[in-house]
Order: C-alpha cells, then structure tokens, then sequence
C-alpha cells in the first residue's frame, strides 16, 4: 500500500472512531437528561454542613445540571429535625412522586411507597452517581458508601432531641447524621447495616459531622437526590 493510501486509511480510522465517540457521549448526555435520580458524585466539602436543605437542593441541582439534567426540580434526600419553633421536615415528602430512574435509565422505585418498601431497586449498580457511576463501597478504597439522610427507614425525620441531621444540615463540628448505605446488600432492609437510607449515626474523632469524622466511617458527605416533578 502506497503512503498516500496509508495517509487516507489512517484518517478514515481517526474520523471514525471520533463519530463513534461522538455518538456515544450524545448518547450518555440523552440518559442523563432524562435521569430523576442520582447520588452526588462528591459533597459540598464541608461535612454535614450542606447549608440546610436549600444548599443541599443547590447542590442537587448543579450535579444535575452539569450532567445535562436541567428540566427539573431537584430535591435532597434529607430530613430536618424540630427545632427553634420550626417543624420537621420528612425527607419522602420533598422528593415527588416519582418513578425515578437513574443515569442509565434503570427505574429505582416507581413511587414514594415502593421507594421505602423491600421492593426499591436500591443496590451499588443501580444507586448510579448524576454521572452513571458506581460508588465506591464495602471492599473498595476509599469506601463512601455513607449517605446522609437523617431519616428513619419510612423516610420521615427523627424526633426532637438526640441531633440525627447535625443540626439540620448546618454544622460540622456538633451532633452526628443518619446514614444509609448506597451499596445495600440484598433486596431486604431488616438488618439495619443493610439500609439504603438509615443503617447508622455518623461519629467520628471530632464527633460526627466533619468531612473527617464521615470519612472515617465509610462516608464522604454525599447524599441522594431525586427529581421532584
């Protein structure tokens, strides 16, 4: 073959392994767009402190639209606690009605009800980051299979008192957070360890709430977000 023949082939190649490429990421981009569900690929970066529910919704939302999902309304999964004279918060009362499915358009949970049920198809394959990515979990380094929730397993908020939400969402360095387990093990939550969304309080050196204390557990400071509408 002559060298020009061999130029012509060699660019033939390159072009279309580009358009193959090119297809592929237009591919991804079309799933994320449709995606209702993901778990943040990384935290805020200051621990447990997300800037209440409204950063964390912040947060969801800037995942969301880098991954190309921006026709929704996004919300965390987070519950609040009573305190100061204001009410608590359910976390299954912010998210809508669903379905939801994930970057790759596996359906998670077709409702609200399914979604706190032994049915949901919450596990490490599906609990997909807004960028279609496993998280890392048990037998995995650094293990971040720690979800801040701050929910009891029907998805509502714990009682005024002992501090499950390090002080709703706004502290660092006081209280500790209920944490579900991205990598649930099983298709059953009755052994807590097992919990997609309340299998353990944070603790840690400094009490529980730091990006320190959570990674020093298994955690990362991530969270779930759902599509609300």
């Amino acid at each position: 073959m002559s060298a020009s023949r061999k130029s012509i082939s060699h660019r033939a190649l390159v072009a279309a392994a580009a358009l193959l490429g090119s297809l592929a990421a237009q591919r991804a981009l079309a799933q994320s767009a449709n995606m209702t569900f993901f778990v943040t690929s990384a935290g805020p970066g200051k621990g447990a402190d997300l800037g209440g529910l409204q950063g964390a919704d912040k947060h969801c939302a800037a995942l969301a639209a880098a991954a190309g999902a921006t026709a929704r309304t996004w919300r965390a999964y987070l519950s609040t606690q009573a305190a100061e004279g204001k009410p608590a918060v359910n976390a299954r009362d912010r998210i809508g009605r669903g379905p939801w499915q994930n970057a790759k358009g596996v359906v998670i949970a077709k409702d609200v009800a399914d979604l706190h049920s032994a049915s949901n198809n919450l596990t490490k394959q599906t609990s997909l980051s807004e960028k279609g990515e496993v998280i890392n979990g048990r037998g995995d380094t650094p293990n971040r299979h720690d979800a801040l929730t701050g929910s009891q397993p029907d998805g509502t908020a714990f009682a005024a008192g002992d501090d499950r939400t390090c002080r709703n969402w706004t502290s660092s360095t006081e209280g500790s957070a209920m944490v579900g387990h991205i990598d649930r093990i099983g298709l059953r939550d009755d052994d807590a360890s097992k919990s997609w969304n309340s299998s353990h309080p944070s603790r840690g050196p400094e009490g529980g709430c730091s990006q320190a204390d959570l990674r020093s557990t298994g955690g990362d400071g991530l969270f779930y977000c759902f599509a609300a509408n």
